[in-house]
Parts: C-alpha cells; structure tokens; sequence
C-alpha cells in the first residue's frame, strides 16, 4: 500500500504503541516530520530509528513545530485530555489513542475544542477502520444475517500481576477495562449502537485495578451483546454477530486483520474473507483522518467524535457498576 503523502504527522509519546503506528505510516508511505518526548534523548532515539528530520524534548515543542499539520498523541491514558488539548490549541489536528481520554467529561472537552477550532480529533481506534471490519459492516447492512440478535467478544490477555505496572496502577487510569475493553464495548456499539442499560461484573487486583471484567448490554433493538475482558488470562479473543438468518464468526484476533466467516443456522459458510494487508494495520485510520482532512471534514464516519464520547461514557458506567475511581475524580 502506498499513498501520496499530503499531511505532516508529528508523534507525542515515543512508546511501544508509537513505534508500531509510525511503522504502519511508513509502510503507507504517509509523511512523519516529527517527534516529541519530554526526555529529548527519547525523541532523537526515536526519531534516528525512523528517520525522522525533527526531535522535541518537550510536548510544547512538537506541537509548536509548524512543520507538523497533525498530531498522533500516544502518551498513558491521563495525559491524552491535556496533550490533544495542548495540539488543538496549537491549530494542530488530533488523532489520539485509545481509550480517548479517561473520562466521557474529558472527551467532550477536545471534542468541543476541535470543534471550535475547525480541527479534526478523532479516536485511534483502528479496529473501524481496518478491511474485514468495514466488509462486516457492508454484510450487517445487507440484510443477510436477518434481525440481529446478539454480540459476543472478548479481549483477554496474559499481561501481568506486577503492580508497579501501568496495566496495576489506577493514576495511570490501569485496569483491563480501558486498556482492553474497549475493544469490544466500541465494538457492541458500532454493531448495535448504544446500550440502554448495562450490568456488569469484574475481579479487581491488588492495586484496585480491574483485572477481569464482564458485561451484558441491552441495546435499542432488543438486541444484546456480552463481552469479556481480561488482563491476567488468555482467552480466545474471538467475535461473533448473531442474527435470525446468519451469524459472523470473527476469528482471532478479531480486532487485528483476521479471516471471519458468514454462517448459515444449518452450518453452510456463504462467505470467507481473510484479511491480507501490509504491516499491522494502524495505517487505516491514518489514511482516514488523511481522506477527511482532504475533504475539508472534522468528523470521521467510521467512529464519529459523538460515538466516541458517548463510548466514554459507557465506559464510565461500567467503571461506576464495578467501583473503579480514578485518583482525583469526583
């Protein structure tokens, strides 16, 4: 996949997420000009490996450099609010990692900041954006699995019971239902919209944190979904969409470029798809924000700004049904 290069992205927050989308941008051939860390010496080991012509040591920096038209904010989950705010200011677009921000109330505030500027901030949840994804939704639009009954999926990993962990550690807004969760609640959503009502359960570690978390959704149509998420087991990461005349059946990992199958009640498979795509996949949702900004748009169809912050908000219920607070919330 290549793409001719029209927007300049700046990268805040040289992590481990940051290293795998900027190889994704390269492998779209999409322009990185920037890098900001607060520790230069991470911005310039960052920017060597990549061969980016401009490094920061200070978030400031980047987001003053007016080389950069964009800004992928990729810092632990407290600090996205202020840095997407801090590059909105700065006339910069925004494209900021899952979860968006810790709260529905912090969402809202660089949604109504981008709005007010004219600027695009947009989730980086690449899952909408990635090819098996936007043919389920062509599959569930069809018609073809009939009236759609229920949602399954989970996220569950074997991460760690460390807790100096930032997965542990509740100032770093830790706990498997932000780091993992909300894989499948967006996914619920995007497949029935919101939910009406929700119960939900979870294991907290030792630190506070919610170590397993599980939750049954009810949604407009009638239509339920369940998911399950998990930082201290490995489950099989799988999905499905169950309707009256067919189901999908996502294999693992459903959130990342996989195969899925259309089924039958009787067993028959009427569709296969497998995905076949360079690189991990996160260049999707660059491409996208690269298309809307092309197109003079603010607003991402795949995951509009308003779905994301209502998302948050079902993630704040969740956490409120759970007792999970956040240092510093109300």
């Amino acid at each position: 996949m290549t793409s001719q290069a029209s927007l300049r992205w700046g990268i805040l927050g040289p992590g481990g997420i940051a290293r795998a989308f900027t190889s994704d941008l390269r492998t779209a051939g999409l322009d990185v000009v920037a890098v900001g860390s607060r520790r230069l010496e991470a911005a310039q080991a960052f920017a060597a490996d990549f061969g980016i012509p401009h490094a920061h040591g200070s978030y400031e920096d980047l987001v003053a450099d007016p080389d950069v038209d964009i800004v992928y904010v990729a810092t632990p989950h407290p600090m996205h609010a202020a840095n997407a705010l801090l590059a909105l200011e700065a006339g910069k677009h925004v494209l900021v990692e899952k979860p968006f921000t810790l709260t529905a109330d912090e969402a809202a505030a660089v949604r109504d900041a981008a709005a007010a500027r004219g600027l695009l901030a947009m989730e980086a949840m690449w899952t909408r954006y990635l090819p098996h994804m936007i043919r389920i939704r062509e599959i569930v639009a069809s018609g073809v699995l009939g009236e759609l009954r229920a949602v399954t999926a989970d996220h569950t990993q074997l991460i760690t019971s460390d807790p100096s962990h930032r997965l542990n550690a509740l100032e770093l807004g830790g706990g498997a239902l932000l780091d993992l969760g909300v894989y499948p609640v967006s996914f619920a959503w995007d497949i029935l919209g919101e939910p009406l009502s929700i119960v939900a359960s979870a294991r907290l570690g030792e630190t506070g944190a919610d170590t397993e978390v599980a939750t049954i959704m009810a949604h407009a149509s009638g239509a339920l979904s369940t998911t399950l998420s998990a930082s201290r087991a490995a489950g099989p990461n799988a999905a499905s969409i169950i309707g009256t005349e067919a189901r999908i059946d996502i294999d693992r990992v459903w959130y990342t470029p996989t195969s899925f199958r259309v089924v039958a009640p009787d067993g028959r498979v009427l569709e296969e798809y497998r995905s076949d795509i360079e690189g991990r996949g996160m260049q999707y949702q660059a491409l996208a924000a690269e298309r809307i900004i092309a197109a003079g748009g603010t607003d991402s169809e795949e995951l509009p700004i308003d779905e994301t912050v209502a998302i948050m908000a079902t993630l704040d219920e969740i956490r409120s049904l759970i007792g999970v607070r956040y240092p510093g919330e109300d």
